[in-house]
């Protein structure tokens, strides 16, 4: 086939066809025959020389050249694509390296087996233009829902197309146990999109959350316009979930819009989550409020929260025991996902048991080390105290409020525990030294000898050894593994040093030993000091304005 006036319109025409039908840009096109054609020609003239090909976007013109490039003497390579400067100058008055010098060569007549290569690559380049054009279609829908026609079903991944191209709707990724035939409409989530070398992979979802919080948002106008906001859903695909919902219009009830007139609103959302009951929670800042709220439709009667370990503690009637776990425990751990807190059920029997538990232990420790009788240090453990060091370093005043217990009483129940500490730190100093505690950690500030002990008795024995811990081993902390937060048991965790206290104990010492310089210190405090007022000073800005 030889580039001809007879067919140089047909290039564009071509072009111009195949563009259509592709949905992609003609230059594409054009360019990837222009590529094709110099494939062509190098086949003909040489592999090593640079044939080029331009058409002329009106005629359809194919006008081969051959481009050589002027180099150094030492750098001449491939004499077909290359000459130096003396041979430049039979062709340029003043050639200069890089300079290039352009030659016409007639077109090339081409084969079956050169044209078959040319379509190939017109092809390839067609292809890779369609994939392009389909990644950066769907790249920006990311976390919308899309609808589209099954195409088939493989190994349980139900195919779908969505008129651009194919997306994948995985097995694990569909509600329960529900089946497609070919042609069905399906409604899903994109989840993800990926470029890969076979071409874009859009990945759909029908149990992800954010399916849930769309298919809201598409029949609640209310958090469409963002009167209404969802906060976090929790879901067990295909048969339960729970929805946080905040109204930012005080006129508007959240739940009641989310739910709509006579259900119709959240009805047409469980219909397309084949009858996944859902619960709508109004959503409150208040962690243990927003926690007695998810529970629905268990009553509360007490919650305690460790935001610390976060986790927090529910007391419900022992009649509602059930009703707050849930079938297979499924209440208490969409409640959990959905305010992110570890979530511990007790009944009333079962935290009144823990409680005289507590009561007596308390007691027996008041009986043993300071030598009372039980009705008195039951006295002592009702009015709220609960360990030595509160006997020992309270005000005065606040044991003589205690019935029975007059001045010298007091300062003689304060004598004892004070005795007894003593007797408790002398015998924790002598361990932590017999351990191989050095003068070094002992003189530390802010460590009690019964720490010292602690530290001793795991390796760590002198200042050095304690400014290589870090505050997590020192206080203690939770790690996720798999999902679910494990606890990581701290060396001083039992003498309630916080994380932020062991990570200020760990930095002095560090200052200490020369490691850190304090004036780094410093100012990286009061870098994080800034960073922490700038949120503020924007909110004031706008309050300003």
């Amino acid at each position: 086939m030889a580039i001809t006036s007879a067919n140089q319109l047909e290039l564009l025409q071509t072009a111009e066809a195949v563009a259509r039908e592709k949905m992609i840009d003609p230059e594409l096109v054009i360019e990837a025959m222009e590529e094709s054609l110099a494939r062509a020609a190098k086949s003909r003239y040489g592999s090593e020389m640079d044939i080029r090909v331009k058409i002329d976007r009106k005629t359809g013109k194919a006008t081969f050249t051959r481009v050589r490039t002027v180099v150094e003497d030492d750098e001449l390579e491939n004499h077909q694509a290359q000459l130096t400067v003396e041979q430049a100058k039979q062709y340029l008055d003043d050639p200069k390296v890089g300079d290039t010098i352009v030659d016409e060569v007639p077109p090339v007549e081409m084969g079956r087996i050169a044209a078959q290569s040319a379509k190939q690559v017109i092809l390839q380049k067609v292809r890779e233009a369609e994939r392009d054009r389909q990644y950066e279609e769907f790249k920006d829908r990311v976390g919308t829902i899309v609808n589209g026609v099954v195409k088939r079903e493989e190994y349980g991944n139900v195919i779908v197309d969505v008129g651009v191209g194919e997306a994948i709707l995985r097995r694990n990724e569909k509600i329960g146990r529900e089946s497609y035939r070919p042609n069905d409409r399906i409604r899903a989530y994109v989840k993800d999109v990926r470029r890969e070398q076979r071409g874009p992979q859009i990945f759909l979802s029908r149990t992800a959350p954010e399916f849930m919080a769309e298919l809201f948002k598409m029949e609640v106008p209310e958090i469409y316009d963002g009167i209404i906001e969802i906060k976090a859903v929790a879901r067990d695909p295909g048969s339960r979930a729970k929805i946080a919902v905040i109204s930012y219009d005080s006129s508007i009830d959240p739940v009641g819009a989310c739910v709509g007139m006579r259900g119709s609103r959240v009805q047409a959302v469980v219909n397309e989550l084949q009858g996944e009951k859902i619960d709508i929670i109004p959503w409150n800042e208040d962690a243990p409020t927003f926690l007695v709220n998810a529970l629905q439709p268990a009553e509360v009667t007490k919650v305690v929260l460790d935001e610390d370990a976060g986790k927090i503690e529910v007391v419900v009637p022992d009649d509602q025991l059930s009703l707050a776990i849930g079938r297979r425990g499924q209440n208490v751990r969409l409640a959990s996902q959905l305010t992110g807190l570890d979530i511990d059920i007790l009944t009333e029997a079962e935290e009144s048991q823990r409680r005289q538990a507590e009561f007596e232990e308390r007691t027996k420790l008041f009986m043993d080390t300071l030598d009372l009788d039980e009705f008195f240090a039951q006295l002592l453990v009702a009015e709220g105290f609960s360990s030595l060091e509160e006997v020992a370093y309270v005000d005065l005043d606040e044991l003589l409020v205690i019935d029975g217990i007059d001045e010298d009483t007091a300062k003689e129940l304060q004598a004892r525990a004070r005795d007894y500490l003593d007797e408790q730190n002398r015998k924790a100093l002598e361990r932590a030294r017999e351990l191989g505690a050095d003068d070094s950690l002992i003189g530390f500030d802010g460590l009690t000898p019964q720490m010292l002990e602690a530290l001793a008795e795991e390796g760590i024995k002198t200042l050095e050894d304690f400014a290589t811990c870090a505050d997590w081993e020192l206080a203690g902390g939770w790690t996720t593994v798999n999902g679910e937060r494990v606890k990581d048991e701290g060396i001083l965790e039992k003498f309630d040093v916080s994380l932020e206290e062991a990570q200020n104990l760990v930095m002095t010492a560090r200052v200490q030993l020369g490691w850190v310089d304090p004036a780094d210190l410093e100012a990286k405090e009061g870098e994080e000091e800034g960073e922490e007022a700038e949120p503020e000073t924007e909110a004031e800005t706008e309050a300003g304005a």
